[in-house]
């Protein structure tokens, strides 16, 4: 094992103290002998939307706390051995090696045993894990009701009743080292890094001349970042979706990109653009593939939030916006035509899910398609136009 140091800072960036922490090497671990399992769950993005959606809409309260040492609590399963640190050996017993009855940082199955021991615990005190985000619990009592959203270490609280919520906070606080932060103050803010990992572009969407070089020099990139939040408007507690595609306009190869993005309350909670995987012959064709994800994104949708227990739309079709007439067409019949002859299989779950009456694909104006930025490049007012309608305005106007 081995020292590492830290420095810690407070939510505005200011040196909040230094701390040195023992920590194993687990990259000496041995897979099968000390340690099996390792994955641990952490809440979706789209999850905490979720939650911030529904606590603008119902008003509830949000705190959060914080857990010390989170990785310290968990239990383990296997025999761990580790040798002393260097400078902490005890005298006359330095070739003994330590056995661990519990987690410490480093140790590759830490984050899992943690997670593991937090869900143990919270369930017992009568919180429900959501099925389908296994970081989301709920307690109901009564008519209050009370969310957790668990992020690594972080817990953030989410009650229709102040009196649950300090219960909670007590329940917690008596099985763990918490730190209370009070009412949530700081739920987003700016990456290091404009792109986020994962993310892909591509080499079209860079300047190609001098001319465009010169041309990207006068948008105000860097003044715009930062200065966007996301707004809720509290009035339509429904989830509708919008699907989109351009076609065939990746100018590295000739695929299309889909888009697709939920809105709940007036705000989106849920956007994905992706790269299709196979070239689309058609425009009806890129259409549906975007709409095969915006559908399987709006499955997962309805099962998260229908084990939330207060959004009583869920359970009604999802409808799902498109802008493509054929698209629409084909989701509600099984007409065989040149654009569709050869669709692949997979797609076709799309029809089914219709005719269950799990979603349903309604026609819109291109105009008011808010996935049309997702896909594509827009002249600067239309994008702010989708902008605005998707609950996202300028910070300083929220001030107002």
């Amino acid at each position: 094992m081995q020292m590492v140091f830290k420095t810690k800072r407070d939510n505005k960036g200011n040196v909040e103290r230094y701390k040195a922490r023992l920590v194993a090497k687990g990259y000496t671990q041995r897979e099968g002998i000390d340690f099996t399992e390792t994955f641990s769950p952490v809440s979706t993005k789209d999850s905490f939307r979720l939650v911030m959606a529904l606590v603008a809409h119902f008003d509830l309260e949000l705190h959060q706390m914080d857990v010390k040492t989170a990785f310290l609590n968990g239990d383990l399963s296997e025999e761990v051995y580790m040798s002393q640190s260097e400078g902490f050996k005890e005298k006359g017993k330095e070739n003994m090696v330590c056995r661990l009855k519990r987690s410490i940082y480093g140790l590759k199955q830490a984050s899992r045993q943690w997670y593991l021991k937090f869900d143990k615990i919270v369930t017992s005190f009568g919180f429900i894990e959501n099925k389908f985000d296994q970081c989301i619990y709920m307690k109901v009592n009564g008519s209050k009701y009370i969310f957790m959203v668990l992020y690594i270490n972080d817990i953030l609280l989410a009650s229709s009743d102040v009196n649950l919520l300090n219960d909670t906070k007590r329940i917690l606080s008596a099985n763990f080292d918490m730190k209370d932060l009070g009412e949530a103050y700081f739920t987003c803010k700016a990456g290091d890094v404009p792109v986020v990992k994962g993310d892909k572009l591509s080499n079209e969407q860079c300047p190609k001349n001098d001319l465009e070089k010169d041309a990207m020099k006068t948008i105000p990139y860097a003044s715009a970042i930062g200065s966007l939040m996301l707004h809720k408007r509290v009035d339509n507690l429904e989830v509708v979706g919008y699907s989109n595609s351009d076609f065939g306009g990746c100018y590295d190869d000739p695929k299309s990109t889909s888009g697709c993005i939920f809105m709940l309350v007036g705000g989106a909670i849920s956007w994905k653009s992706v790269k299709q995987s196979l070239i689309a012959s058609s425009t009806m064709y890129a259409e549906f593939v975007a709409c095969y994800g915006a559908s399987s994104q709006a499955i997962w949708l309805r099962n998260l939030i229908s084990e939330f227990q207060v959004v009583d739309s869920i359970f009604r079709p999802i409808v799902i916006y498109c802008d493509n007439n054929a698209v629409v067409f084909y989701s509600k019949n099984n007409k065989i035509s040149t654009c569709s002859k050869h669709m692949e299989i997979k797609y076709l779950i799309v029809q089914d899910l219709v005719k269950k009456g799990d979603i349903v694909i309604e026609h819109i104006r291109t105009e008011s398609m808010l996935a049309d930025p997702l896909t594509k490049g827009l002249k600067p007012i239309t994008f702010k136009e989708h902008v605005v309608n998707m609950g996202v305005i300028k910070s300083f106007d929220s001030l107002v």
